[in-house]
């Protein structure tokens, strides 16, 4: 079993910035991505950006150039660096991680974070 424990999110104003980080904990014997999904009220759960233990990184469209997404191999850890946040940022971000799948699809990531709120308002 791996647990994993988001913490970072918070309030903030709109051009502003936050970081969110996920740390994995227990049985982790191969974590190949890491990724960051987010959902808001009323809508699905989407990808915000992933990456794979070679560093590979992969962003929706919506936060490219705008979220940097980082991992620590060492301290089984992954980062989601925001900046320039827009109200359309709020939701919730939950972290996922995966033994060996790389991608979008939330249905094949192994194990899942219990969610930190983000919320930018002015």
């Amino acid at each position: 079993q791996v647990q994993l424990v988001e913490s970072g999110g918070g309030l903030v104003q709109p051009g502003g910035s936050l970081r969110l980080s996920c740390a994995a904990s227990g049985s982790i014997l191969h974590i190949n991505t890491m990724g960051w999904y987010r959902q808001a009220p009323g809508k699905q759960r989407e990808l915000v950006a992933y990456i794979t233990s070679s560093a590979y990184t992969s962003y929706a469209g919506s936060v490219k150039g705008r979220f940097t997404i980082s991992r620590d191999n060492a301290k089984n850890t992954v980062y989601l660096q925001m900046s320039s946040l827009k109200p359309e940022d709020t939701a919730v971000y939950y972290c996922a991680v995966s033994s060996y799948y790389f991608g979008p699809q939330s249905s094949k990531y192994d194990y899942w974070g219990q969610g930190t709120q983000v919320t930018v308002s002015s």
